[in-house]
């Protein structure tokens, strides 16, 4: 054990923080942080919608949804290469970066034309669905933009204005992108946001397995665990998360029951990530009862920012993270948990959440009676008391461990 934490602390976590602090790969996880307004929006109409069982006659408050929430690829394919070229000090062109995104977007989602002049897309291939395409179409464009911004029609001893060089300069990179576009969909007739979802169906598929729910819970709680933010998996989970909770509202809007289990409400707003990633909610109430003086003041400094779901404080604090006592029934609960939660929605026996909520701010409990009512809240109960049955012995440890220290050091201090 020892060898592996000291080879996760000197070798592995410096690497994967490296590969987090690429610019591509911080863009892509900026692009997808910009847009979290427009998801909490949706959250938002979702708490207010509540108000429909007690206020008759309420508006149909849905198209704020669809404008916000519903053209998130729309937005992730302007950001991703308005940030590539903002973090590589590329100011001038980030801009046209971010429109040239946004168009060849457009281009791919492959819209009918009709004879009276009007266009017909497809709404929801603007929102979570074309959240992927959006993705890669933006590092497309950053990829061929970068590559050619040393290029120049002029000398640089011209006597022509800045603007005027910039225009003709950014002519051949914005072409080419846009003709490559143009090939694909209007010469080949590929239908790339159709061919992109086929190839990602199958990591979809996976990913609302059993093995695929609890591996995602897993090693985010594992990096964590090893003191890398869960933040790292943004664009993964998030390409997951987003189009699978999009589904399962669509769905029941047609009648029919969710289907996805993987979604970012099962984990934050329903029963996995009780007090955040790692679920150590129950931890910090067992510090509240620690006879370690140490234990009891991280306890009372982390229960609030813990009812919030912030746990960075406990993580970093306790320490959790490269504390090789309570990293184990972190890990413990990081596979029990998720096991228990899918098994019971796959069941049946509790409603898989369906309405759009990532307010992951919202006390948990709460959160879980707005998504599945009583019934999600008797889950919550049996997860958390397996959850503070798996903490308990390890927390008694620890609180000897350090009790031991602290009386250690008050006899020296007396002596």
């Amino acid at each position: 054990m020892q060898r592996l934490m000291k080879w996760m602390e000197e070798n592995f976590a410096p690497r994967l923080e490296a590969f987090t602090k690429n610019v591509w790969v911080d863009s892509i996880q900026e692009a997808i942080m910009v847009t979290l307004p427009m998801i909490f929006i949706g959250s938002l109409i979702t708490l207010v919608s509540i108000l429909n069982d007690f206020i008759p006659g309420m508006p149909d408050l849905t198209p704020i949804t669809t404008f916000s929430f519903g053209l998130l690829g729309i937005f992730i394919a302007f950001l991703t290469p308005y940030i590539v070229m903002q973090k590589k000090g590329h100011d001038k062109i980030k801009l046209i970066a971010g429109a040239t995104g946004l168009s060849l977007f457009l281009m791919l989602l492959k819209p009918t034309f009709h004879e009276d002049g009007t266009v017909q897309f497809v709404l929801e291939r603007f929102g979570p669905s074309g959240m992927v395409t959006a993705l890669l179409v933006g590092v497309f464009v950053a990829v061929i933009i970068n590559a050619f911004n040393r290029f120049s029609f002029f000398k640089k001893d011209t006597t022509l204005p800045e603007f005027i060089k910039d225009w003709f300069d950014f002519l051949v990179p914005i072409a080419l992108i846009l003709v490559i576009g143009w090939v694909l969909t209007y010469q080949l007739h590929f239908d790339m946001f159709n061919l992109i979802v086929t190839i990602f169906n199958p990591l979809q598929t996976i990913s609302q397995t059993l093995a695929g729910f609890v591996l995602f819970n897993f090693i985010g709680v594992l990096l964590y665990s090893f003191g890398v933010s869960p933040w790292v998996m943004t664009p993964i989970f998030y390409s997951i998360w987003i189009p699978a909770i999009e589904q399962n509202a669509s769905l029941v809007a047609q009648g029919m029951e969710p289907v996805n289990i993987n979604t970012f409400e099962t984990f934050f707003s329903g029963w996995v990530g009780v007090g955040g990633l790692g679920a150590t909610l129950p931890l910090i109430v067992w510090f509240l009862f620690a006879k370690s003086k140490k234990l009891k003041s991280i306890g009372k400094a982390t229960i609030v920012p813990s009812l919030f779901n912030i746990n960075e404080p406990v993580i970093y604090g306790a320490p959790v993270a490269f504390n090789p006592i309570l990293m184990i029934p972190m890990w413990i609960n990081g596979i029990i948990t998720p096991i228990i939660v899918y098994v019971v929605l796959d069941l049946g026996l509790v409603d898989i959440p369906s309405k759009v909520f990532q307010l992951w701010y919202t006390p948990i409990g709460i959160s879980t009676y707005i998504l599945t009512g009583f019934k999600g809240v008797v889950l919550l109960v049996i997860v958390l008391l397996q959850m503070f049955l798996v903490w308990f012995p390890f927390f008694k440890v620890y609180d000897k461990q350090e009790l031991k220290k602290e009386q250690l050091a008050a006899e020296i201090v007396q002596g």
